[in-house]
């Protein structure tokens, strides 16, 4: 659900681009090697076309990682079976293109196009799960309870043939009008059980409305949008996976988890008494992930509650191992283990991680070449994770600028979401949201979390990236 959106002028990226070292154009040698993976696409002797498998993702994409179909079990239960592209079997251990999808990390999103991890013939093309061509892929079938327990994985490589690209605008609507296609009709029904589960086991999901700029003729919008009830549900097929991934590696005692410790008894009791000021009801048997599931973050009172429990999804980070078990195997913000595996056109790590788990599976070794790539994995996807969000952020401060530069002086109405913690000689200010435009800026002035305020801007530097407000 888009909530606002406000045209800007064309902008140019370029000096963010080189700002953080992105480059425009893969070596000669990878860009070969990817042409004639694409040329001579692998074919899994397993074939699994049969399968209608359906792909879900934003309008418009084309580096298409995940596609499904959800089925009942005879007898109760359900059956989750998710095709993976299988781009290891496209990218050569030890070659050209392999070590430039290193120094990439991870695709990056720009308003004015992507830096892909792959080139456009594979990520786009040959390894992308496109609909209505055969497609080499890493089948995931994980068999749920009644309940939504899982009960049995099988994992195999496999040919298969997505029937249909989808997007999450239709999907949505097509839920809403009752009219979803047999391949996901089950989603909203196995998406609640999972994520009932979740909230159960102790999971947090923080309901933080998406800021993006997005391209409008000759300029560009910025947007505001919550995601709709479908990209939830389908989010809980990909953390289905990536749970039983993380199992698989756990009993083998190899692999590469997403890890991040949960939150301390002292952090939830600090957010458990800002609920009260800001408004926010919170029963003492509530869990916090059961109580931000039920906030409306379209209010300011409950959007400055959500920014505070932000708070607690702190530290994520890739943990390798190899014998010894990690002494914090969990994700918090999961309330399990769990990997990465089900992006890999787009995330580096996933690539050997689903590697890891396919030997597994099958009971033979782990690849030498996927075993030497754990340990280096952490910290190069440390790197990759902080260029993709300076990226994002820069975005979005340049055209939060570029949008306000002739309006500095004007007054706004805006929320606020965060005060600072008193420090000597900081001036008292904070975070506000504006109504309109759909802006997130600092402000100096005495605030107040969760209340609403006038507020006058007084810098917006394209140059510097860097807009600023005053209590008016």
């Amino acid at each position: 659900m888009v909530i606002r959106r406000v045209l800007a002028p064309r902008i140019d990226f370029g000096a963010l681009r080189r700002e953080l070292g992105l480059p425009d154009r893969y070596p000669e040698a990878a860009q070969r090697e990817a042409d004639e993976a694409a040329a001579a696409s692998p074919r899994p002797a397993v074939d699994r076309t049969d399968i209608p498998l359906v792909t879900v993702d934003p309008p418009g994409s084309r580096d298409l990682d995940q596609a499904m179909h959800l089925t009942r079990r005879p007898g109760g239960g359900f059956q989750v079976r998710y095709a993976i592209a299988d781009v290891a079997a496209h990218v050569r251990p030890g070659g050209a293109l392999e070590e430039e999808t290193w120094r990439r990390g991870q695709t990056v999103y720009l308003p004015d196009g992507n830096v892909p991890l792959h080139p456009h013939s594979l990520g786009e093309g040959a390894a992308s799960l496109l609909p209505d061509v055969d497609r080499a892929a890493v089948l995931w079938t994980i068999d749920l309870d009644a309940d939504g327990a899982t009960t049995a994985v099988r994992l195999e490589r496999a040919l298969v043939r997505s029937r249909a690209q989808l997007d999450y605008p239709g999907v949505q609507a097509d839920a809403d009008a009752g009219r979803l296609p047999e391949p996901i009709a089950l989603l909203p029904e196995i998406g609640a059980l999972l994520t009932a589960r979740g909230l159960r086991r102790g999971a947090i999901n923080l309901p933080i409305p998406e800021q993006d700029v997005e391209a409008d003729g000759d300029g560009w919008r910025l947007v505001l949008r919550a995601p709709v009830p479908m990209e939830e549900h389908n989010a809980q097929i990909s953390l289905l996976t990536g749970m039983a991934a993380a199992d698989l590696m756990l009993a083998g005692g190899i692999g590469l988890l997403r890890t991040m410790p949960a939150p301390k008894p002292e952090a939830v009791q600090r957010l458990r008494a800002a609920a009260a000021p800001l408004g926010v009801h919170w029963p003492d048997e509530v869990s916090v992930g059961e109580l931000l599931l039920g906030l409306d973050p379209g209010q300011p009172r409950a959007a400055a509650f959500v920014d505070q429990a932000a708070e607690l999804m702190r530290s994520a980070a890739y943990t390798a191992f190899d014998g010894e078990l990690p002494e914090q195997p969990a994700h918090g913000g999961v309330a399990a283990a769990y990997a990465h595996v089900t992006a890999p056109l787009r995330r580096l790590a996933d690539r050997y991680a689903t590697e890891v788990c396919l030997a597994l599976h099958d009971g033979r070794a782990v690849p030498d070449w996927a075993r030497a790539a754990l340990p280096r994995l952490p910290a190069a996807m440390a790197a990759t994770d902080r260029t993709a969000s300076a990226a994002s952020r820069g975005a979005i401060d340049l055209a939060e600028a570029v949008l306000l530069r002739h309006r500095v002086g004007e007054t706004f109405d805006a929320a606020v979401l965060d005060v600072n913690a008193p420090s000597n000689g900081r001036p008292p200010g904070g975070t506000v949201a504006l109504d309109d435009p759909p802006v997130r800026a600092r402000c100096l002035g005495e605030l107040t979390p969760g209340t609403r305020v006038r507020v006058r801007l007084v810098t917006a530097d394209p140059a510097t990236r860097s807009v600023a407000f005053e209590v008016a």
